[in-house]
């Protein structure tokens, strides 16, 4: 414990870590650093192109798009490694456990959303949150969208699976 604490007074202490590594808006009774990596514009513009914190979409469109690509990403990892991978159906079984852990994220949504969650806060990468995370209302349009999106990802990604030998002879 006592080097742990002694490593953290070095890091601060040392010089090169105060060339590169700020209070937030230079004041540090935020609580948050700027780092090279948090406030490159790199990392900025991607994080803020990201569907949660894209502006101007609606809560709904959010939630489609966020849905659409954990549904989509889940279901490789079930048909391709679950328990059924080398029987006929392990698909199909991909297909359903991917639809059925999108159901079990959108219910951790939904308790989530109604424990009255705070409002959303600015951050040295997102400086604008979108105002839907700050209501009630909104994280239930969020969470309902959510729900389609994860099931039509997994949907999707099945369809291609299925069909990837017409689909590669259509380009090959």
């Amino acid at each position: 414990m006592a080097q742990a604490v002694d490593a953290s007074k070095n890091l601060a202490s040392d010089p090169r870590n105060r060339e590169v590594v700020f209070p937030a808006g230079r004041d540090p009774q935020i609580g948050n650093l700027e780092t090279p990596v948090n406030s490159s514009p790199v990392v900025k513009w991607f994080i803020n192109n990201l569907p949660a914190y894209r502006q101007g979409l609606a809560p709904g469109r959010r939630g489609i798009e966020v849905g659409a690509a954990h549904g989509y990403l889940l279901f490789g990892p079930f048909a391709k490694l679950g328990p059924l991978r080398d029987t006929p159906n392990a698909n199909l079984a991909g297909l359903l456990a991917a639809i059925g852990l999108v159901v079990v994220l959108t219910g951790a949504l939904a308790i989530y959303t109604n424990s009255n969650p705070p409002k959303a806060l600015s951050s040295v990468t997102v400086p604008n949150p979108p105002a839907d995370f700050s209501s009630k209302e909104g994280w239930n349009n969020f969470t309902s969208a959510f729900l389609i999106g994860g099931i039509g990802g997994a949907v999707v990604a099945y369809f291609v699976t299925v069909n990837l030998g017409l689909i590669q002879g259509l380009f090959g």
